[in-house]
């Protein structure tokens, strides 16, 4: 699935983040960055919770500080979505020790607003650089949460009801599944 992304129109064919090892590889890249605890907790939140990137910019420290789960409205589709925060409260926690009690989890530094999906986009275009990846844009934490999700549980219906999406082939389709499935099939098959 092609994404356009960032302010140049860049066309990247974005793809979950499958291994473990390409997790902890990204997060290592990030952490090379400026801003290293803010570009962690951005994609600890996506990957940990399924959210668009515009949605996670978006987010305020009242909403998630101390708390284990938060309602939002989507920006996509408008619908609200209750968001397990649990696994990741400790990350919050550490990010927020030194800031205030309200205000934007990811403040811009030009304005009062938050950060954009662009900046973001760039975030995690120095990150793919610096490991030569290709494949790596804003929806890179949304699809690697939905592909994580999926070979855990095979629950395809639950995660088309998380990303509302409005058919299970979709969903598979995002997370890069469907490809695989059909590359299994084919592997042996010759007549």
């Amino acid at each position: 699935m092609a994404y356009q992304g960032g302010s140049k129109g860049d066309v990247v064919d974005v793809q979950p983040l499958r291994t473990k090892a390409e997790i902890d590889e990204f997060r290592e890249a990030l952490a090379m960055s400026t801003q290293a605890d803010r570009n962690l907790l951005l994609f600890n939140i996506g990957i940990n919770t399924g959210l668009r990137i515009g949605d996670i910019v978006k987010l305020r420290i009242e909403d998630v500080k101390g708390r284990s789960n938060v309602v939002i409205n989507e920006g996509k589709t408008k619908k609200p979505r209750r968001v397990y925060l649990t696994a990741i409260m400790a990350d919050i926690a550490d990010y927020l020790v030194d800031k205030p009690n309200n205000g934007w989890l990811f403040p811009s530094r030009k304005g009062d607003g938050h950060i954009t999906p662009t900046q973001a986009y760039r975030i995690y275009s120095k990150a793919a650089d610096l490991l030569g990846r290709k494949d790596i844009g804003t929806h890179t934490g949304r699809k690697t949460f939905g592909y994580h999700y999926y070979q855990r549980t095979k629950d395809v219906a639950t995660l088309m009801e998380i990303f509302n999406h409005s058919d299970q082939a979709t969903t598979k389709r995002y997370i890069g599944i469907r490809e695989q499935e059909i590359e299994a099939t084919l592997k042996d098959f010759r007549l």
